[in-house]
């Protein structure tokens, strides 16, 4: 007997801003660019791909192309997206046990 899968889609799990922003968040601590491209593409299409295009004034095929493995898009690009899905960009320490208060990196910069 064979068993057959349907081909695996991360879109249709992407039903809550909290599963997007984790979802984002996790491909973006990966070294591989085309990681987080790939899973910008699948929030987007899990939003509706035509709607993100017409939210960031990109046309469809361009946006395919600039979410593409291996695309190389530029910072507004990204920052678009993320703002047609309602995500943002936080900075915050790289690693464990830095102290994130703003006293401690003023105290750096001073010392």
């Amino acid at each position: 007997m064979t068993t057959t899968f349907a081909p695996f889609d991360a879109a249709d799990y992407l039903d809550s801003d909290a599963t997007i922003a984790e979802y984002l968040t996790a491909a973006a601590e990966d070294p591989n660019s085309d990681v987080f491209l790939a899973a910008l593409g699948d929030v987007a299409k899990a939003r509706g791909m035509a709607r993100i295009a017409k939210d960031t004034g990109l046309g469809r095929e361009s946006l395919y192309k600039a979410l593409s493995a291996g695309a190389h898009p530029r910072f507004e690009t990204v920052n678009a997206v993320l703002q047609a899905l309602g995500v943002k960009i936080a900075i915050v320490p790289a690693g464990p046990g830095q102290d994130d208060s703003p006293a401690a990196g003023a105290a750096d910069r001073h010392a």
